[in-house]
């Protein structure tokens, strides 16, 4: 069956590039049809539950899962039924619903609305399909790497990508070992607040954060796969984090930069770009997973640096301490 995702250009940002030193490559996934990279893993996973016999599909998602699977289902024929929680904005939910899914409203976070996500695929002919956490989304995210492998002239020597559950990065790892490119080294970006990863690099072991404070809402998994944890231990993998103001402000110049909006769960992988972090020092040709986003428009931008700007003003008016 043909894929239901599209190849993404792979383009060069020749101002980054001028800037680093460096040539500096985007796999631009805000283009895919779901407005993010999930297309390619979700869209996979979902063709081969009703090639199986799948006849309805259920998804829990803060957003950018839920709208793939919606796309996926819609092309596809059959129901889907998108499980969010409270947190999940309006307007996000009024996306999902146009493409014909029934959006249901669930608990207060996500672990809630995934909780009744397995409930109702406990019986009958119903798919669970979950964000992040599946071999087959994983397969299908990975197909991001075989399209850079074959569109970039000279290669990469390391990829940048955001890591909320970790589904992006399990197809990263997945794509560059079925492409005999094991040595290249991945920078596993999180925003500080929205962390499970670092945490769990950091401890040795999975880490279930308590709770999530940063506004990169869509790398709000308190708790990594399995999968990707197990992958930093036999694969380069430098886990960093950056801090909400400097995701947004990645968000604001690649939106001037390129005239594409991203939301700040991608903001945080430009970030490392954006910033010169010293991670990226030892590399010349990095490819940066601009994986999008649906929840993001100019007028959020706008609040969210004005409520950054606000708070960093507070933090500078508090007196220290003794």
């Amino acid at each position: 069956m043909r894929p239901l995702h599209i190849t993404t250009p792979l383009l060069p940002h020749d101002a980054l590039s001028a800037a680093l030193g460096k040539a500096v490559l985007l796999k631009v996934e805000s283009l895919q049809p779901s407005g993010s990279f999930k297309l390619r893993g979700i869209g996979r996973m979902c063709q081969r539950a009703v090639e199986t016999g799948a006849r309805q599909l259920i998804c829990p998602s803060g957003g950018n899962a839920g709208f793939a699977a919606a796309v996926a289902g819609r092309a596809l024929g059959v129901p889907t039924t998108i499980l969010v929680p409270q947190s999940t904005p309006e307007s996000v939910r009024r996306q999902i619903a146009a493409l014909g899914a029934v959006v249901v409203v669930h608990g207060t976070v996500w672990d809630e609305a995934n909780e009744e996500a397995l409930r109702r695929c406990g019986a009958g002919e119903a798919a669970y399909v979950p964000p992040f956490d599946h071999p087959d989304i994983w397969d299908g995210n990975a197909t991001l790497i075989d399209e850079a492998v074959a569109q970039a002239e000279n290669g990469f020597d390391v990829v940048v990508c955001a890591v909320g559950g970790g589904g992006l990065m399990c197809g990263v790892l997945e794509g560059l070992h079925r492409n005999k490119l094991a040595h290249v080294p991945v920078i596993a970006v999180e925003t500080e607040g929205a962390a499970s990863l670092h945490a769990a690099v950091k401890a040795g072991k999975l880490v279930t954060l308590s709770a999530i404070t940063s506004i990169a809402t869509t790398l709000g998994a308190k708790r990594v796969a399995q999968a990707a944890f197990d992958w930093t231990r036999r694969h380069p993998v430098h886990s960093v984090t950056v801090s909400d103001s400097q995701a947004l402000d990645a968000c604001l110049q690649f939106a001037d930069d390129l005239r594409i909006l991203v939301e700040p769960a991608c903001g945080a992988a430009l970030a490392v770009a954006y910033q010169g972090l010293e991670v990226l020092a030892p590399y010349r040709r990095p490819l940066l997973v601009v994986c999008g986003g649906i929840a993001v428009d100019m007028a959020k931008l706008v609040v969210w640096r004005e409520e950054q700007a606000s708070r960093r003003a507070l933090a500078r008016d508090v007196p220290a301490g003794p």
